[in-house]
């Protein structure tokens, strides 16, 4: 026991340095202006123009608020569209967290696909003048029940 007690206080603060280089080495370079200009210069225009595009949605939901911003859902949309278009559109979001984003990236995929896939609207299998004979029968003798002018209904079916 001594002995790994000893071990863990000689062996800790190699462990802690490394761990503080491997999180230095890591990080983004947001920080590096010329690394970051050098960066771009390898991204294509449309890439460019798209994270443009973004920042400025960002800059735009900013000067609405004073506190905390408020997203609408067309804002959400933007900013899941603009971000499609981007590689490096972790970096570039700052306003929402990017689980954020994906969150709502999967919900306008599955409303997308919900109000594709939903049938056309669709003709009553009743026709328009039963429905009609239905309500004046019910106007007609108040003290029926559905299962009465059902019962009326298929009587006059069977005797035509």
């Amino acid at each position: 026991m001594v002995i790994l007690t000893r071990l863990k206080w000689l062996v800790g603060p190699l462990v802690f340095g490394l761990r503080a280089r491997f999180l230095r080495w890591t990080r983004p370079l947001t920080s590096c202006l010329p690394l970051q200009t050098l960066a771009d210069l390898g991204r294509s225009k449309a890439e460019l123009v798209a994270e443009n595009a973004l920042l400025r949605q960002h800059l735009i939901i900013l000067g609405r608020q004073v506190k905390r911003p408020a997203c609408t859902k067309t804002d959400r949309l933007l900013l899941v569209l603009l971000a499609r278009m981007l590689r490096t559109w972790k970096q570039t979001i700052f306003i929402v967290r990017p689980e954020t984003l994906l969150r709502w990236h999967r919900e306008l995929f599955r409303l997308f696909w919900k109000r594709r896939s939903k049938a056309p609207a669709h003709k009553p299998k009743v026709a328009v003048e039963t429905i009609a004979l239905i309500r004046e029968m019910a106007k007609e003798n108040r003290l029926w029940g559905a299962e009465r002018i059902r019962g009326e209904l298929l009587m006059s079916l069977k005797s035509t």
